[in-house]
Order: C-alpha cells, then sequence, then structure tokens
C-alpha cells in the first residue's frame, strides 16, 4: 500500500462521520443554559477518560515500538499526561479536587470511548488507532475549541482554567503527518483497512455517546 492508499483510506473515514448530528451539550454551554453540575459531570468524566488514554497509548507504544508508531503513540501519551494536568485547572475552578474527581461515579456510556480505545490498544492493529485518531481529530478538536469559548463568554472562566480545552482545540503539530506514515506502513504490512475504517466509525460513535451522556435527563 503506499501514501496515496492511506490518504484516501483517511477520506474515506472522515467521510463516513461526516454525517454526524448535532452536539446538545455544546447547544446547552453555548447558549448558558447548561447547569454548573454537569461541568463537574465533563471534568469527573474527561479525568478516567485522559487517565485511560494514557495508558492505553502507552500501551500501544510498547506493542509497536518501531518507527513510525512507536514514536506516535508515545508522543500521544505524553500528551495525555499534560493534559492531566491541565485538566486539574478546570477542576480546581469549579471547586472540586482530584480525589472528588476519582470519587464520582462514572457513566457508562461515557467511559465508552476509552474502554473500546483500550480495547483497540490490546487487541486491535496500529492503522486501526491511527485512523480512528486521525478521522475524529478534526471534529473533537472543533468541539473542544466551542468548550473553550462558551465556557470564557458564558460561565466566566478565566484562560488558565479552560486551558485543557485549548490544548486539545489545536492537532498537535505534524501529527497527521505522522498518522498517515504509521497508517500506510500498517496498509503495507497486512493490516485490514475494513478494520480500520470499522474502528474509525465506532470511535466516533462513543465519543458521541460521551456528549449525549452529560446531557440526559436535561429538559
Amino acid at each position: 500500500m503506499t501514501d496515496d492508499s492511506a490518504s484516501k483510506l483517511v477520506a474515506r473515514a472522515r467521510g463516513d462521520i461526516a454525517a454526524a448530528g448535532g452536539n446538545r451539550f455544546l447547544d446547552l454551554l453555548e447558549a448558558g443554559e447548561l447547569p454548573r453540575e454537569r461541568l463537574v459531570w465533563l471534568a469527573a468524566e474527561e479525568y478516567r477518560i485522559v487517565s485511560s488514554d494514557q495508558r492505553s497509548f502507552a500501551l500501544l507504544a510498547a506493542r509497536f515500538p518501531a518507527p513510525p508508531a512507536g514514536g506516535m503513540f508515545l508522543g500521544l501519551a505524553q500528551g495525555e499526561a499534560q493534559a492531566l494536568a491541565l485538566l486539574d485547572r478546570f477542576a480546581g475552578a469549579l471547586g472540586e479536587s482530584e480525589k472528588n474527581l476519582r470519587t464520582h461515579e462514572p457513566h457508562p456510556l461515557a467511559q465508552a470511548y476509552p474502554a473500546y480505545l483500550a480495547q483497540r490498544a490490546a487487541f486491535g492493529t496500529s492503522t486501526e488507532v491511527a485512523l480512528a485518531m486521525l478521522a475524529n481529530l478534526e471534529e473533537w478538536g472543533s468541539y473542544c475549541a466551542r468548550t473553550a469559548r462558551a465556557l470564557r463568554a458564558r460561565y466566566g472562566f478565566e484562560e488558565e482554567a479552560v486551558a485543557f480545552f485549548s490544548y486539545f482545540a489545536e492537532s498537535p503539530p505534524g501529527f497527521e503527518e505522522q498518522a498517515l506514515t504509521v497508517i500506510a506502513a500498517g496498509l503495507a504490512s497486512g493490516d485490514d483497512p475494513a478494520d480500520a475504517s470499522r474502528a474509525a466509525r465506532l470511535l466516533h460513535a462513543y465519543e458521541t455517546a460521551f456528549w449525549d451522556a452529560l446531557v440526559e435527563g436535561l429538559s
């Protein structure tokens, strides 16, 4: 498989998820109508997600240590560690301690995303994970950018408090090129493109479930 094959696979995966619906959590947040309690939910669920994803990427780096995959997954694990430190600022602005985040009862569907990523980290291919992350990155980044803006404009948070969301609003420098290289290498070694496309669709569905869980029960 060539780099062109990898680019076409990414384009198809992005097309598969482009017809997704709206995000009610963000609609309420931008209108200033989201209860502050749900912001605590957001912080607590993200605490578990980021902690899990850090371990998942570290596992992937151990399973696929050779370039280009090893360096990419190790970088993602390090990025999650940095994000976790930024999340503490958001929690602090909400008056929540790390202990409170740990003891918050997680919503099962909010944790489907990291559970699936952990499954793929243990049993999937480097192509599956690289494609799933790359195909979903733009939407995730846009959601984080909207969250940061709304928290500042509607809820009075300072930039330092929303740095977690600002951090994820931008793609890591060079990530797309790095992921495309990983995908091309995986396809060349025999990874199944259909499996990779399925992973991208499922990861997107589980991310959607995360946002939906945060507004469950709101009228």
